[in-house]
């Protein structure tokens, strides 16, 4: 983990971002020794910046696998990889951008980006995590709509989770499942969350003041499954405050808590998601 170097951020020095990302699809492949995580990202130059800007996205502790822009594989010379970033120079004005990285969540000590604890992936992104899963324009002015697959066996990790609605479950070949999330709404990437694990869970409904049922789940282990029912009270009540005090209406199908042991914040509020 880097030393923390504390300074003053001024409002006056913000520069926007030179590329935005609309849409982000990231898929995950789970395994005991490491992590495969393929991204397809749609890019374009932010219309605020002037043109000519190279694409530098923020990365940490990645082994780049491959790397295409519009699906044509990049040579050496055409990117350059630094301790923290990848650097394209000459792209063009919008693009869509692949990339596969390996990861090794199972040494992952900083308990940044994705990591294994005992017998779970969890993810922690706030406030730069995500840049240890994939290469990514990993600031909060970036906002995308996310896509996510998750992939691992059945028997160790019959729960995976992430941000979204739940669109898609499949079984696969080998003993391992595959699960898609869809969260049509913006977000940056420090609100990107995957849990997969062995986890029991308690569900109930919610109505919004629209009139649309949500649906409200809690994963724990299964040791503290009888302590979920003033956790599931209190969501409730939380959610119709918002509604009441703020008139904010919950915008998803599904509210998924998970409360584990193997957390290593007292907790994040993750878009759908919370940990």
């Amino acid at each position: 983990m880097r030393d923390a170097k504390p300074g003053t951020i001024f409002l006056e020095d913000y520069t926007p971002p030179p590329y935005l990302i609309d849409t982000t699809e990231l898929s995950f492949e789970l395994y005991e020794d490491h992590a495969l995580v393929h991204s397809s990202l749609t890019v374009r130059r932010n219309p605020a910046v002037e043109e000519g800007a190279t694409l530098t996205l923020h990365g940490q502790d990645l082994e780049l696998l491959g790397l295409s822009i519009d699906g044509r594989n990049l040579v050496a010379d055409e990117y350059s990889v630094g301790a923290e970033t990848l650097a394209i120079a000459a792209v063009p004005a919008s693009f869509e951008l692949r990339c596969t990285t390996r990861i090794k969540p199972q040494d992952n000590t900083s308990l940044e980006g994705l990591y294994k604890s005992r017998t779970m992936f969890c993810t922690q992104c706030e406030a730069e995590g995500f840049r240890k899963i994939t290469y990514y324009l990993d600031r909060p002015d970036v906002m995308s709509v996310y896509t996510v697959s998750v992939e691992a066996d059945s028997d160790r990790y019959p729960v995976l989770l992430s941000n979204g609605n739940l669109q898609q479950q499949e079984t696969l070949a080998a003993g391992r499942q595959r699960v898609t999330w869809h969260d049509p709404f913006p977000k940056p990437a420090y609100l990107f969350a995957l849990v997969a694990g062995d986890l029991a869970f308690i569900e109930d409904r919610f109505r919004t003041q629209s009139g649309r049922d949500v649906t409200l789940r809690i994963y724990v282990e299964e040791k503290d499954l009888g302590k979920c029912d003033h956790a599931m009270r209190s969501l409730k009540n939380s959610m119709r405050w918002d509604e009441e005090v703020y008139g904010r209406e919950y915008d998803l199908d599904i509210f998924n808590i998970v409360a584990v042991d193997d957390f290593n914040m007292g907790a994040m509020e993750n878009k759908s998601l919370n940990i």
